[in-house]
């Protein structure tokens, strides 16, 4: 997972007396059996909980957006989810998979007092490193320990799509960045508006275009 910030500050050159960066984090996880999907997950700025995720309902806790626009918002967060979940259970009439999975998507940046940046996004698969965005040059990179096809086929699948390479390069080196910038300067609720919906949008339809990626193999046979 995360790299201790400590380590961070360490590699970034951060003083031991300094504040605490910054951060805006989002965690989701999905657990497949029997062909039924559960999800949960939250998002955080600034050490406060912004968003809730149980089950197909996700929750704006802090009002960063107006009401008609979040929801929206949740419509698109809940079209994505279905979405997978139908695909899980198309795919285990298929091939029955009668044991768990669970996948974690784990991704965000933080903001340090003096001005620089770190933005990570990793994956794991039960537990296990899977895959991690390498943000610099938009690429995915395979965490899994020794040889698996299950590994390869979800790296190739996301490397196919600008939402999972470019695009989410971009949220992470720019826009989750200057989220932060915003909080950091305390220009005020309007600032922060602006960049909500591409957040929500983009990477809550990530963590269901990643989970649809591994899914579907995983539901076709999977890690034998």
């Amino acid at each position: 997972m995360l790299l201790p910030l400590l380590l961070l500050c360490g590699a970034l050159g951060c003083a031991a007396d300094r504040a605490a960066p910054l951060a805006f984090t989002m965690l989701q996880q999905t657990r497949v059996f029997k062909g039924s999907s559960i999800f949960w997950g939250n998002a955080s700025l600034d050490g406060q909980l912004s968003h809730l995720l149980e089950g197909s309902t996700v929750t704006q806790v802090l009002p960063l957006e107006t009401p008609d626009a979040w929801a929206r918002r949740q419509q698109d967060v809940t079209t994505y989810l279905d979405y997978f979940r139908g695909l899980v259970k198309l795919f285990s009439k298929e091939r029955p998979m009668n044991y768990t999975q669970s996948l974690s998507c784990h991704l965000g940046c933080f903001l340090f007092p003096n001005g620089t940046a770190h933005s990570f996004y990793e994956v794991t698969l039960n537990g296990t490193a899977f895959l991690s965005f390498h943000v610099l040059n938009a690429t995915w990179e395979r965490r899994w320990p020794g040889t698996d096809e299950v590994a390869t086929f979800a790296e190739r699948e996301l490397m196919k799509y600008p939402t999972t390479t470019k695009d989410l390069q971009h949220f992470l080196n720019t826009t989750c960045v200057d989220i932060l910038q915003v909080q950091s300067a305390r220009t005020g609720k309007q600032s922060s508006r602006s960049h909500v919906p591409l957040v929500l949008g983009l990477i809550l339809g990530t963590f269901a275009l990643l989970g649809m990626a591994v899914g579907i193999f995983l539901c076709r046979g999977g890690s034998s």
